[in-house]
């Protein structure tokens, strides 16, 4: 089973916020979900991405593989240098 940390759309209309979650990689994108990892609200001041780091290190280093959106956030918040520095 291939699984992708990726975002789940939830909210309203012109109102979005995701869920950054892991999830086998022939889910749709709001299928069934393994675990929720955290939540990004782009309109939202202030924070708009938040993660439980512990959590995504621990997929990353099962062999997890996070889509484009996600691999940018986590370069942004500092979680991937860590993953690479844990390699």
């Amino acid at each position: 089973m291939a699984v992708k940390i990726r975002l789940q759309r939830m909210g309203t209309k012109k109102k979005p916020f995701y869920r950054v979650i892991a999830i086998d990689s022939r889910e749709k994108r709001d299928g069934a979900f393994i675990e929720q990892l955290g939540l990004y609200q782009p309109i939202v001041d202030g924070t708009q991405f938040t993660v439980n780091e512990e959590k995504v290190l621990d997929w990353l280093k099962k062999g997890a593989q996070p889509s484009p959106t996600i691999l940018r956030m986590l370069k942004q918040s500092g979680v991937w240098k860590k993953h690479k520095e844990a390699k």
